[in-house]
């Protein structure tokens, strides 16, 4: 008779605190099904294929009274091809109420929130063109943002209106129309000009240009420019009692601007707690390589939600307070060093903000990197230990229910394990590649291979396995396309030990570290049974708990 022990190198999850931005918003029908509205927003279609985005010039009005948005967007374009209707999006209950080019009006027909635009004859191939795409109404409310996207309508404790976009994962057609698919952004960036009551404040993307003042309406217009190119769902507005301050550092490409704005109650407190974010510049540049947009500043803004990645306009609402809403989510201790909402949301600047997933299916790209950035703060400012610690924590908060990646081609996101998850896996593969200046400059090197970029999850896999050296295909196929856990069995009697890999896909061949009377060695079970040469009887078996896998022993009667 066998007896067998499980033992497993993860804390089951058992308790799950809230993941940390975790989308709502996956945009398919009823029950799951795919629609026709996922495939036309989800996939490149034929109506955008044929051209590329230039620049936006986003020209709005924003009435808090009504909560509504009026306006203008400029959207400037290259021909690809001999092609003249063209695809954008704007959510309900905004409305497309016209579209112009050189002056004339032009036709539209809408099919659920996707509009298709007939252009000019004329559009030579290599040219730029541009359309005004006129619209307005009242957004979607926000109602748990920035999960569910929308307009955050709300007021600060003076009663002074308090208002904020989030809307990852539902889009940022949800407020205004463009190009609504992560593959295209605009190579020159955005314009942005905000037209808000006198009393309040606008702040956008990028470096603030000017200022109008509109004395017959009362108004003030806050014209911001972004100069790189930036993904939609990254662009925003925050509108409040804003006061401004802010400093100057020395980076790895020199000096970078970096300005903070909060709400005028708590600017002693934004002044004590916003020194995490040059500390956090300036473990991220050691690791990650410089910060992605020195040209376009690095901003944090209070809003009146958690936070958002909003490129080169990082939105806080932390609390200002260390951890997560003022918890560790790995329950070490460790989250409690930092303010985990500076360091996330700053971890995006490289990832999902300089390097961009084409799909939304491949958000990993997003989460995993920047949960794991997390990892690397703390390994920069209280070492190795530290930082260990607390991803091996985090598994806490893993769930297993369905593969990382999502569907492809229709606005599917995979599992909210991307966070922790695949930060567990990138500490998993820096194991496997074990050599610590080898796997930094693989870091680094991401950030400028793929610089300003769009991407797919296998340009991400196959560069990691050409810089490193490693075969880690079915490492990331493992761990990205199947929800099981990789459980190492192994029967130890005596003077005989036998290993293979079990709970995995077929030829799953990962090397692993484990100590065997306290003598470190590498293993590389197969799935099936593998005889490991051993100089004692019953000697001491140890895996190597950074390995994000189970084990099992089989024990012997």
């Amino acid at each position: 008779m066998k007896k067998i022990s499980l033992n497993t190198l993860m804390l089951s999850a058992v308790l799950t605190l809230n993941a940390p931005l975790v989308l709502a918003d996956n945009l398919l029908g009823t029950n799951g099904e795919t629609t026709r509205q996922d495939v036309l927003r989800g996939s490149i279609t034929p109506e955008r294929q044929w051209w590329d985005l230039s620049h936006y010039h986003l020209s709005i009005e924003v009435d808090p009274k009504v909560r509504t948005i009026t306006g203008t967007n400029t959207m400037s374009y290259r021909v690809l091809d001999k092609k003249q209707r063209l695809q954008i999006e704007l959510q309900p209950p905004m409305q497309l109420t016209k579209a112009t080019q050189n002056g004339d009006s032009l036709t539209i027909e809408k099919d659920g929130f996707s509009y298709f635009i007939e252009t000019i004859s004329e559009q030579p191939i290599g040219s730029e063109q541009a359309i005004v795409l006129h619209f307005s109404g009242q957004p979607k409310t926000a109602v748990r943002a920035p999960w569910d996207g929308g307009i955050t309508w709300s007021k600060d404790s003076n009663g002074v209106d308090f208002i904020a976009s989030s809307n990852q994962g539902i889009g940022a057609s949800i407020w205004w129309p463009n190009k609504d698919h992560g593959y295209d952004e605009p190579d020159r960036g955005i314009k942005m000009s905000v037209e808000v009551p006198e009393h309040l404040v606008d702040v956008s993307n990028g470096r603030l240009l000017a200022i109008d003042h509109n004395k017959e309406k009362q108004t003030k217009t806050y014209h911001w420019q972004v100069v790189n190119p930036i993904n939609n769902y990254g662009v925003n507005i925050n509108i409040g009692d804003y006061v401004h301050f802010g400093e100057k550092y020395q980076g790895e490409k020199g000096q970078l601007d970096m300005d903070y704005w909060v709400l005028r109650e708590n600017l002693d407190k934004a002044k004590k707690q916003f020194k995490d974010a040059k500390r956090t510049i300036e473990a991220l540049e050691h690791w990650f390589g410089p910060y992605p947009f020195y040209e376009d500043s690095y901003k944090l803004v209070e809003a009146p939600y958690l936070g958002m990645e909003h490129q080169s306009s990082v939105t806080y609402g932390n609390g200002y307070q260390n951890g997560y809403l003022g918890r560790d989510r790995s329950l070490t201790g460790e989250g409690l060093r930092f303010d985990f909402i500076i360091v996330h949301e700053t971890g995006h600047e490289w990832f999902a903000n300089s390097i961009t997933s084409k799909d939304i299916a491949d958000m990993w790209i997003h989460e995993s990197f920047t949960n794991y950035s997390e990892s690397l703060f703390l390994e920069y400012h209280y070492g190795k230990e530290s930082a260990f610690k607390y991803t091996l924590g985090q598994r806490i908060n893993i769930q297993n229910q369905k593969p990382i990646i999502g569907e492809y081609n229709v606005h599917s996101e995979g599992s909210s394990d991307m966070y922790d998850k695949g930060g567990n896996m990138l500490h998993t593969i820096r194991q496997l590649v074990d050599n610590d200046e080898l796997w930094r400059e693989t870091l680094r090197g991401l950030g400028k291979t793929f610089y300003h970029k769009t991407v797919t999850t296998q340009q991400i896999e196959q560069y990691i396995e050409n810089k490193t050296g490693k075969s880690l295909a079915n490492v990331f196929d493992q761990y990205l396309r199947d929800n099981r856990v990789p459980t190492l069995e192994y029967f130890l009697k005596d003077d005989q030990l036998r290993v293979r890999w079990s709970n995995v896909k077929a030829g799953f061949n990962m090397p692993v570290k484990v100590k065997i009377n306290e003598k470190v060695q590498w293993l590389t079970p197969t799935t099936t049974w593998t005889n490991v040469q051993i100089s004692s009887k019953n000697p001491t078996f140890v895996v190597d708990k950074n390995f994000y896998i189970n084990t099992m022993s089989i024990l012997g009667s």
